[in-house]
């Protein structure tokens, strides 16, 4: 099955506590602090990989999570690292942070690589908070916690020319008598309900050729599958418009050219905008001369497209097609990018709301939570009164304490820090 959009949940390591220790060692009188620093969390890298084609796996597996650092050891031996989760896609595979819908990376080429979310930094030991007024403390740092976030995979097939035009013209036939593609045809409407790739042989040259599942009226605001089939035809360079001349269907041909190329453009000007070569299929049932065929010839020259009268099946024409496709191929131009807000890494690292403390009342109890706070409020040792201070004072700087008492809060009131729950006094 072929898989081309995706929604998983990432979440980095979180970063080793500090380690509380100390020195035990025979004739070293008062020994003093070596709880070594925490090791950092892993991060969730994505990579492209050319031997994937869809994203098939992220149908059945939806939560990734990098491994979290070691804790620090005594003798201020550092913990280890956090492994790096790396994530493999296919490549032209574009992902998107879902919160904000801003691009995160496409990417385009085996290879290429990005860092989705960050490890969280190892906490410090205890070895940092001594001092000459405090000999032996007794708490460390708590490990960051590392970023996580729910992010969209798309997939755009990377093909140099692809085929588009209404379903059962032709396009599936075409595909498999130029290439070695062997997609499923057969004589009934959406036959194919997922694009395919084949490798097209010209002379010296060669070129990957995508066929798109049919298009219909309305595609562009999401008719049908249309839409979603359209994403992969913006990576082509050239495309060709496969249309059925002999109105086996019983539509109108210059009809159909029509509203296929209206949905291009409604869907993306860039698409609109490539190069397009049209292959007037299934002549075979009704002649060059025929007036149908004829009427669509000069209508669609006169627009500036040239026309190709095939009959895929019987190859008849076919060669020519392609030797035009691959010639416009060599003069096609890659069209400059359509400008995307991509997603800001830098602020994401520097969160501004981190050192804020949020107030509230929760069923008579008073609430305290913030990001920082967490981990300050990991980091307490709540049987040493220096690190109970330390806490103290900053819930009381950062302003909180003031927003309690506005609400009400009175001594001997009940205050909550995430799970943890004490009576309120006045004086610390």
């Amino acid at each position: 099955m072929f898989v081309d959009r995706a929604k998983i949940f990432i979440k980095a390591g979180k970063g080793g506590d500090g380690a509380v220790t100390f020195r035990r060692e025979p004739y070293v009188p008062e020994g003093g602090p070596d709880g070594g620093d925490g090791g950092r969390g892993g991060n969730v890298i994505f990579q492209a990989d050319a031997s994937l084609r869809t994203l098939m796996d992220f149908r059945y597996k939806k939560k990734y999570q990098a491994e979290n650092g070691q804790n620090g050891m005594r003798k201020k031996k550092f913990g280890a690292a956090g492994s790096d989760l790396i994530i493999k896609v296919p490549p032209g595979t574009v992902i998107y942070d879902e919160a904000s819908g801003l691009l995160m990376k496409d990417l385009l080429k085996p290879g290429d690589s990005f860092i989705a979310a960050k490890g969280g930094k190892g906490g410090k030991g205890n070895v940092h908070y001594k001092s000459s007024v405090r000999q032996a403390p007794n708490f460390a740092e708590a490990g960051g916690a590392g970023r996580e976030r729910t992010v969209i995979l798309e997939l755009k097939l990377i093909a140099d020319v692809g085929l588009v035009g209404f379903p059962n013209v032709g396009k599936s036939t075409l595909l498999s008598v130029c290439t070695k593609a062997r997609p499923k045809i057969a004589d009934y409407h959406f036959t194919t309900i997922e694009p395919n790739l084949g490798v097209v042989q010209v002379g010296d040259t060669d070129f990957v050729m995508a066929d798109i599942a049919g298009l219909i009226e309305g595609a562009a605001d999401g008719a049908g599958m249309g839409f979603y089939f359209l994403r992969h035809i913006e990576r082509s360079r050239v495309l060709i418009h496969v249309v059925d001349v002999s109105g086996s269907e019983g539509r109108d041909p210059i009809d159909d050219f029509d509203k296929i190329n209206n949905e291009l453009a409604k869907y993306s000007p860039k698409v609109a905008a490539k190069p397009q070569i049209v292959a007037a299929n299934k002549i075979d049932l009704c002649d060059t001369d025929a007036p149908v065929y004829l009427k669509f010839k000069d209508y669609v020259e006169k627009k500036g497209y040239a026309v190709y009268p095939i009959s895929a099946p019987i190859h008849l024409g076919v060669d020519a097609l392609i030797k035009a496709a691959a010639d416009l191929l060599k003069k096609a131009e890659e069209l400059p990018e359509e400008p995307e807000e991509t997603f800001d890494f830098e602020r994401d690292d520097t969160d501004p709301n981190y050192r804020k403390v949020y107030a509230g009342v929760d069923n008579g109890v008073y609430v305290l939570e913030g990001k920082q706070l967490r981990k300050i409020f990991d980091s307490t040792n709540f049987n040493d009164m220096g690190s109970l201070r330390y806490l103290y004072k900053y819930i009381e700087k950062s302003g909180a304490l003031k927003e309690l008492r506005a609400m009400g809060m009175k001594e001997g009131d009940t205050v909550r820090i995430f799970d943890f729950e004490f009576e309120y006094i006045d004086e610390f």
